[in-house]
């Protein structure tokens, strides 16, 4: 695997809120689905690098890559009540939900749309997580091959 797909709403924490945070690095957390979160607890490490992908939005795609600063580590949005992530049932001392740093490492001179991902579905980005239908994971991995394709389109 060559790297991660991250989700996010550019209204909410997009690449401009990324590239305007101080070292270009921020916290990324909210997650809340129990497939993504395994992710981030488990699996994306340090280092490890991931497309920002824009979703529900006006025009949603690829807007730039990220390096993880920091792996996996419990999600203090769902312990704080008034923060809009606030989860009732997650135990500080048994953290139900995980969140990661990310530092912009590029943006994009263009937003690769999701449009022209699906126009290589039956190609070069056959299996594709993110093009496959019903797929709504915030977090999900991206294949070396995957990830050098659309490396090629921008």
């Amino acid at each position: 695997m060559a790297g991660w797909l991250l989700k996010t709403e550019p209204g909410t924490f997009g690449i401009e809120h990324l590239a305007g945070a101080p070292r270009r690095t921020s916290s990324w957390d909210g997650v809340r689905n129990y497939q993504a979160r395994n992710f981030l607890r488990d699996q994306v490490q340090r280092g490890d690098q991931a497309f920002l992908y824009h979703s529900s939005c006006a025009v949603p795609g690829i807007a730039g890559i990220v390096t993880v600063t920091r792996a996996g580590f419990p999600d203090v949005s769902a312990f704080d009540r008034k923060n809009e992530h606030f989860d009732a049932a997650s135990d500080p001392a048994a953290p139900r939900w995980y969140a990661i740093d990310v530092q912009l490492k590029r943006r994009f001179k263009r937003i690769i749309t999701l449009e022209e991902l699906r126009a290589h579905a039956d190609g070069k980005l056959r299996g594709m997580r993110l093009l496959q239908r019903g797929n709504r994971l915030s977090v999900m991995p991206v294949s070396d091959a995957h990830w050098q394709f659309i490396l090629t389109l921008e």
